[in-house]
């Protein structure tokens, strides 16, 4: 029996919101002036590089927000919701230990008392249940995970092998040219075209450490275990969405209310100005940390007092994850409010404007036609840049507990239990430095992107080349 599809409210506005991305992409590939900005980033090496880095994140996060209902070997659904990542990654998953165990290790972390067989008591480090378990000897590890690492490193450069074949291919049934004329393209590049060798290396590299790197976390724990024995290396791939969903959904939360009040103070002025003005000055005046605080308490005080109302802990979870990015982007759109009214107050004393005005054009008309697109840029790389401090937000905010569920995986709930690891004798580092691997790469590509995007879209930088 085919399981029962589950759609979390922020699996529904994540799938929309690839749809509206999918769907801007074809409108804008028709019309030349919203197509030539974009095709400056993807032929910066830098950007095409960041942008493979982040397809991805996005990639995971994608696969971990399909969401069903899990069934046990009878058909029989256990209550339990899980997602299409969940069912790739089972390995890694199900293979729980007793409790920490170090990167790639085949022993615990700490000693314990263990009983031989003639009875003795000895404190030694226990071996663990699934970590390197194929192996009759402990010996052999060094060798066994060499020969895994050689696999998976093959693996992927076969993989990458057919995508390159492939873009060949599709290249030439594109340009009509031949198949190794196009071959030869790819790999010497062209300035003036996408900078296929860039994207070639970058993908390669991705593709063989993560075949080699999904070689060795099913055969051992290659960022270790935690305090209850999960595996690390999960943990941190299930956290992308997490990151993810705080970047990009708060940012549909708080571009409306930026937009429409930004143009309209800019535009109208006056009392409208004044009002604008004093409303994201008031708000400003809150300190966001205490305003998040108040309202994750209320919605837990909500959660607790109605708690038919979720069918299992994941709904919970994810509810508080959707109220996370809403007061995120309540208390986050007034600077680009600020941004836009003073790019508005300078658009509406242009020429064409004024024409507009004087030919009986309403006023909202203008603000739809003339202001929207000239600040369209300004929207653009502004958002770009806050994706990365929203994830940085994010684990900001779970560090002091006033984040995403204790249920959820994000890297802020990693790093707020590996505050507690770090004074253990001996110490537990790993958890602090996955999570913040993975979440430093994830801004970095974010942050290399948007650089890329303010190159390509801000007219000064434009008129300056």
């Amino acid at each position: 029996m085919m399981p029962e599809l589950v759609i979390l409210w922020t699996d529904a506005l994540i799938f929309l919101l690839v749809a509206g991305i999918l769907l801007f992409a074809g409108y804008a590939r028709r019309r030349e002036p919203l197509c030539a900005p974009w095709r400056k980033v993807v032929r910066s090496r830098v950007g095409v590089a960041s942008l493979i880095v982040l397809f991805a994140y996005v990639a995971v996060g994608l696969l971990d927000s399909v969401h069903f209902r899990a069934q046990d070997a009878k058909g029989v659904e256990t209550g339990e919701v899980l997602s299409l990542f969940d069912r790739i990654a089972s390995p890694l998953r199900t293979r729980q230990e007793k409790t920490y165990s170090a990167p790639l290790a085949l022993h615990l972390y700490a000693k314990e008392n263990i009983e031989t067989p003639d009875g003795n008591t000895v404190r030694d480090y226990p071996r663990l249940e699934h970590a390197g378990s194929h192996l009759a000897t402990g010996s052999a590890a060094i060798l066994d995970q060499a020969r895994l690492l050689l696999v998976g490193a093959f693996e992927g450069l076969l993989l990458w092998a057919g995508v390159v074949a492939l873009l060949a291919g599709l290249l030439a049934w594109r340009e009509g040219s031949g198949f190794l004329q196009q071959m030869e393209v790819l790999f010497t590049g062209d300035e003036e075209d996408i900078p296929w060798t860039t994207v070639l290396v970058m993908l390669g590299m991705i593709l063989v450490l993560g075949a080699a790197s999904w070689q060795l976390a099913q055969h051992y724990h290659l960022l270790g275990t935690d305090k209850v024995g999960e595996d690390v290396f999960y943990q941190a791939l299930k956290s992308i969405r997490t990151g993810l969903v705080i970047g990009t959904l708060t940012t549909l939360v708080m571009l409306p209310a930026a937009l429409l009040l930004g143009m309209m103070a800019g535009y109208f002025g006056g009392w409208i100005d004044d009002l604008i003005q004093y409303l994201y000055t008031t708000l400003n005046s809150i300190p966001g940390v205490l305003l998040i605080a108040a309202a994750v308490l209320m919605l837990n005080l909500h959660m607790d007092n109605h708690a038919e109302q979720f069918g299992s802990v994941q709904e919970r979870a994810d509810m508080r994850l959707l109220f996370l990015c809403l007061i995120l982007g309540v208390t986050s759109w007034t600077g680009l409010c600020r941004l836009l009214r003073g790019e508005a107050l300078k658009l509406r004393e242009l020429d064409y404007v004024q024409a507009a005005l004087s030919m009986g054009v309403g006023h909202f008309t203008i603000l739809a036609r003339h202001i929207l697109p000239n600040v369209g840029y300004i929207v653009l790389i502004t958002l770009v840049l806050d994706f990365s401090g929203l994830v940085l937000a994010e684990a900001v905010l779970s560090y002091v507990n006033i984040g995403v569920d204790p249920t959820t995986y994000s890297w802020g709930n990693m790093i707020n239990s590996a505050r507690l690891e770090m004074a253990r004798e001996p110490v537990v580092w790993w958890s602090l430095l996955a999570s913040m691997m993975f979440m430093f790469i994830l801004v970095l590509a974010a942050n290399l992107f948007a650089d890329a995007v303010r190159d390509a879209f801000d007219p000064r930088l434009r008129n300056e080349r």
